[in-house]
């Protein structure tokens, strides 16, 4: 059996890195000309970064059954190529001196746009690609991307702003986010069967039942609002802990923030192996697990406060849930009936967005009440329920990835 992926999935997994990077870097790129170039606030920093998310709680379930409904391949690219219109204009507009924090939160708005219906085709288009026992690895190498892009995105955009002024940042986004729109139109889809047409709302509401009602699906769902809840209570409290408890510089703070990209990175490039040195449902409870480890170690700097524990706890937080992601996806490709891969994995999506505000809220309101250390026990109690939560389902007894679902009925 051949371990090559096959030529089609490389274009996409290129055009993949390519439009991380371009989103990594114009996310760091555009609060630094807030600052720099409007004089903006916290208020109005703040304010950029919601107006950005609103797209993944608003547009995920409509792009999510648009994928179902059409070309996921044209979706993407349509997705792809709004984001490069937005990077277009923000350019023409720094260049031209007539940038503002409205229009900067306006375009940002329409380039999450984008990044939402990429987000949602890529992982419903990747079994049409790829055989079923290569997954896992397809999965891996788009993650190794993200990963990527996530740990240099955000350092060369600083750099880029720094050295030669914000146009080259987003003159770079640009040609990034180009580039992935070229790698996409030379993409082939392979043709599917068209699905009777339903009302919208059904569709989506078939998307959610059978999400609730999977059975690995469920405890797969509730495991990420438990996480990404726990995140942002933690992310809420650690700049000030890390700054009034630990004694870190900001230079120091912003290295241990980093550990988590590395961790990313380092987690992508072993997940073939750690995959398959163990049976697949203890594979996807491994980065659970490993958040648990992590969130106790940030507990450890309450007892011996030191920057070095931090950013271990980070690394952690970075190398064990890229083994989750990935393995979850392999996981929902598998169970999941091709016509409606697109609804859930805006389902995820979705929740997973709207559950981080609710974190963010928690932790600001018990950081404010009893402290940065009460925020991070909290963070570690909820991150030990979601390793609970997948550990007792019954992801636990796969040994392999279960036969693939067919075609939904009334779907």
């Amino acid at each position: 059996m051949s371990t090559a992926l096959p030529r089609p999935f490389n274009n996409l997994a290129w055009s993949n890195l390519a439009a991380q990077s371009a989103e990594q870097l114009s996310l760091a790129a555009v609060p630094l000309v807030a600052v720099l170039a409007l004089g903006a606030g916290p208020g109005e920093i703040g304010t950029l970064a919601a107006v950005q998310t609103l797209p993944f709680l608003l547009m995920s379930m409509p792009l999510g059954l648009l994928a179902d409904r059409m070309s996921r391949r044209g979706l993407m690219l349509m997705a792809e190529g709004l984001r490069a219109v937005s990077l277009f204009a923000l350019l023409a507009m720094v260049v031209s001196g007539h940038l503002s924090i409205v229009w900067l939160g306006a375009l940002g708005f329409i380039g999450a746009v984008g990044t939402v219906g990429f987000s949602v085709a890529a992982p419903a288009l990747v079994p049409s690609l790829v055989p079923r026992e290569l997954l896992a690895r397809a999965n891996g190498r788009l993650e190794l991307a993200r990963s990527a892009a996530y740990a240099g995105g955000p350092a060369l955009a600083g750099a880029l702003v720094a050295w030669a002024g914000a146009p080259t940042a987003f003159v770079l986004a640009a040609v990034l986010s180009a580039a992935a729109v070229v790698l996409l139109w030379r993409l082939d889809e392979p043709q599917r069967a068209a699905a009777p047409p339903r009302h919208p709302l059904l569709e989506i509401r078939d998307g959610a039942q059978f999400v609730w009602r999977q059975s690995f699906l469920r405890p797969m769902l509730l495991t990420g609002v438990a996480w990404n809840i726990s995140w942002f209570v933690l992310q809420a409290a650690y700049v000030p802990y890390a700054v009034r408890t630990l004694g870190l510089s900001a230079q120091l703070v912003g290295i241990t923030l980093g550990c988590y990209g590395a961790g990313m990175v380092l987690g992508a490039l072993l997940a073939t192996r750690i995959v398959g040195a163990m049976p697949f449902g203890r594979a996807i409870q491994f980065g659970p697990a490993v958040s648990v480890l992590a969130a106790g170690t940030m507990v450890a700097t309450l007892f011996v406060p030191t920057g070095w524990l931090a950013a271990l706890s980070f690394f952690f937080f970075g190398a064990g849930p890229i083994i989750w992601t990935i393995t979850s996806t392999t996981l929902r490709q598998s169970v999941v009936p091709g016509n409606m891969l697109g609804r859930v994995s805006s389902v995820f999506l979705t929740v997973n967005a709207g559950s981080r505000p609710v974190g963010a809220a928690l932790g600001g309101l018990v950081g404010a009440t009893w402290g940065e250390p009460a925020c991070l026990w909290l963070a570690f109690a909820g991150f030990a329920l979601q390793a609970w939560l997948i550990i007792a389902s019954s992801v636990a007894g796969l040994r392999q990835l279960p036969e693939p679902v067919g075609t939904a009925t009334g779907a």
